[in-house]
């Protein structure tokens, strides 16, 4: 549940609250491509500095 929450944190904090959303398809638009930053490009220091997409192709390998 912690790991949920902190998703959300973060969501909010970088890609909902610093932006002015004035539609839901903005906001739709904007939380994707977070999903997708944060899957592929984001570093996660708990997965040894790995984008948690690397992290479950080392694991699957």
């Amino acid at each position: 549940m912690a790991a949920m929450e902190s998703f959300f944190s973060h969501l909010k904090a970088e890609a909902l609250y610093p932006y002015d959303i004035r539609t839901v398809d903005e906001a739709q638009r904007r939380i994707e491509e977070f999903i997708r930053f944060y899957n592929e490009e984001r570093i996660q220091l708990e997965l040894n500095k790995l984008t948690p997409l690397e992290y479950r192709r080392q694991l699957a390998a």
